[in-house]
């Protein structure tokens, strides 16, 4: 494309095709140039596709990735947009759709990276409903450092098909589970309840571990338990503590009094102990079984 083209294709956003046709730009917005907005979107900057224009806005003093249009004000960055995503953190998602609300086209979808409540989600889904403009709950599944637009990533809400259409072509493995904002986020939550909550587990036995000097043997007895993991352990976690419920609380009662000798506060074993409490008076839930 010339300079002529060029100068076109910004002050009128169109591009021509090798064929001679003039096609509209697609131009997308991010709210939030840290660490997933900046890696998403030099991603979508490096895949070099002239029909794409990307600008961004972000209130902090962050770089501003290489290829994408830093504006102003938020209004500015989404100003005619197609795609506006929001890499905001939770607590800022809803200030960050009001803030540009009146300046988005009826035609945009307004998609929601944050990883929010279902609730909040759903909130935002209205706010955009009422406004006139689709709405996408994005809940990503992996660790978009190392990842970037590869980062696996669920959708849900009215707009998630049209913007499957723009991520999966850059490079983004996406699950669409329904048009109802609020699923994505569910289930990523649900699931972080596990993820985030063993990674807590693991910090409270490496702390005691420390300071019983048995670090070595607790890790590759740990990582051996779970290179093991499959379907029925994860069953048998889940079934045996309902029957050995009551055992099982007497042991993490002395676990909690083991963390305690060592000089470490027991913040998720105690939770733990009161977990059992509860299975002894209430069961476990029944477990699915694999389709």
């Amino acid at each position: 494309m010339g300079l002529d083209d060029q100068l076109y294709s910004c002050v009128f956003g169109l591009r021509a095709t090798r064929s001679g046709n003039i096609l509209p730009m697609t131009k997308i917005a991010l709210f939030g140039l840290g660490e997933a907005g900046g890696l998403i979107g030099t991603d979508i900057v490096a895949a070099n596709d002239p029909g794409l224009q990307i600008f961004g806005f972000d209130p902090a003093d962050v770089k501003t990735p290489e290829g994408i249009v830093r504006t102003a004000s938020p209004t500015e960055a989404v100003a005619d947009a197609d795609f506006i995503l929001s890499f905001t953190g939770s607590v800022d998602a809803s200030d960050a759709l009001n803030q540009s609300i009146g300046a988005i086209s009826p035609a945009a979808i307004y998609a929601d990276f944050a990883s929010a409540s279902a609730g909040l989600k759903r909130e935002l889904s209205k706010t955009a409903e009422a406004a006139g403009f689709k709405f996408c709950d994005v809940a990503l599944m992996a660790m978009v450092p190392g990842n970037g637009i590869k980062t696996p990533a669920m959708f849900a809400g009215n707009g998630a098909a049209e913007l499957r259409n723009l991520l999966a072509d850059l490079g983004m493995p996406i699950d669409i589970v329904s048009e109802i904002a609020g699923d994505a986020a569910e289930r990523k939550l649900l699931r972080s309840v596990v993820i985030k909550g063993l990674a807590g587990l693991l910090i409270e036995s490496l702390e005691g571990a420390h300071q019983a000097g048995c670090e070595q043997w607790l890790w590759k007895n740990l990582v051996d338990e779970f290179t093991a993991m499959d379907d029925k352990m994860l069953q048998r976690l889940v079934k045996g503590t309902g029957i050995h419920a009551g055992r099982r609380f007497h042991e993490m009662e002395a676990s909690a009094q083991q963390l305690t000798e060592l000089g470490i506060q027991p913040l998720m074993t105690d939770s733990t102990v009161a977990s059992l409490d509860k299975v002894k008076r209430m069961g476990v839930p029944d477990v699915p079984k694999l389709q």
